[in-house]
């Protein structure tokens, strides 16, 4: 008996069932048309003199009990990390986002469809912020739109909003 020849063997794998992708936390599974994926925006107030880029890499961690998101701001000028989980005992989604900056903060997310919305509270100083709350829309063609705003002496102000498309070359960099 022969080997199966190349051409038999492409043909094979060709027709080959896709691997099941890996599996997620059942709560974090709303969330799963961000995992794999490197957006690159800018906020809206970059300028052409000051340009200001956001780059930020989704990915499944901890056996799939967890999302890790990281960002970096013109290549690592500010930057973070953040870990999505599910929260059993406030049974909600709940994250930690920590800094370059030295500031933190903890917070929980409703997903509905493609829209993330969350609030968070913030430890250390970030500039007077003491709040944050923020939408995440991923729209039909992929293109996905961050705005926030900010608690800063009992009002709520306006912070980014950054555009981004899906850049698989594009880089997270920390310094």
């Amino acid at each position: 008996m022969h080997p199966p020849s190349l051409a038999v063997l492409a043909l094979l794998l060709a027709h080959a069932p896709a691997d099941d992708p890996p599996p997620l936390d059942e709560h974090l599974e709303p969330l799963r048309p961000w995992i794999g994926k490197t957006f690159r925006g800018e906020l809206a107030s970059s300028t052409p003199e000051k340009p200001q880029v956001d780059v930020s890499r989704w990915e499944r961690a901890l056996n799939g009990k967890a999302i890790r998101v990281l960002h970096s701001i013109n290549d690592g000028a500010y930057g973070g990390e953040s870990l999505i989980f599910w929260d059993s005992e406030a049974n909600r989604i709940a994250f930690h986002y920590f800094t370059t900056a030295g500031f933190r903060t903890t917070g929980f997310m409703t997903v509905e469809g493609r829209k993330l919305t969350s609030h968070e509270k913030v430890s250390g100083n970030a500039g007077g912020a003491t709040e944050v709350r923020a939408t995440i829309d991923l729209g039909p063609d992929g293109t996905m739109t961050s705005k926030a705003e900010f608690l800063k002496e009992g009002k709520w102000v306006p912070g980014h909003m950054i555009r981004y498309r899906e850049d698989p070359k594009a880089d997270v960099k920390f310094r």
